[in-house]
């Protein structure tokens, strides 16, 4: 009961102390000669550097950061030596940009289950993350995904196909 009194008490005093500002009409000379206010610029994000889609690595040029691919054998999905230029690459990149972000899409060759396939490819995708994190990438940057055989670069049926297929893509966010 002391407590309802209690809330009721300063329900009303703070409603008691609130005031509704008028607005009051400018003067009908100043409405006439006033000048045109300045537009004003919205404020710039908190965020230390803004990324943009064009700041992010082009694909296909020269170099490891120009790759976004990374190749495994069959049934594998260990980074080889082959491919740790690239992975570095990005993880320089992704450390030097904070608010980068990429995702890791994790793929296998058409043989073995659906199941397999998925558990397969998410292990590609999380050796790739694993490789950026020891490069000090923050966690908050990567997030990884599996398509198992769902996504195929190739829709060929022999082993040059398959060897396409079995594969990391590094994918920037907004790309």
């Amino acid at each position: 009961m002391k407590k309802t009194l209690l809330v009721l008490a300063v329900t009303s005093f703070l409603a008691a102390c609130s005031s509704t500002p008028e607005e009051k009409p400018a003067p009908v000379a100043a409405q006439k000669t006033e000048a045109p206010q300045a537009v004003v610029a919205p404020a710039a994000p908190l965020a230390k550097e803004p990324v943009t889609v064009s700041m992010y690595p082009p694909k296909g040029v020269g170099g490891a950061l120009g790759q976004r691919t990374i190749h495994y054998a069959f049934d594998k999905y260990t980074v080889t030596d082959e491919y740790k230029p690239v992975v570095d690459a990005h993880g320089d990149f992704l450390t030097s940009h904070g608010m980068a972000k990429v995702v890791l899409q994790g793929s296998c060759d058409e043989r073995g289950s659906r199941e397999y396939n998925l558990g397969l490819g998410q292990r590609r995708a999380d050796s790739v993350r694993k490789v950026l994190l020891a490069k000090g990438v923050k966690d908050s940057q990567v997030e990884t995904v599996s398509f198992g055989k769902e996504k195929p670069v190739n829709p060929g049926h022999n082993a040059a196909a398959w060897a396409e297929n079995r594969r990391t893509e590094i994918v920037y966010q907004g790309e």
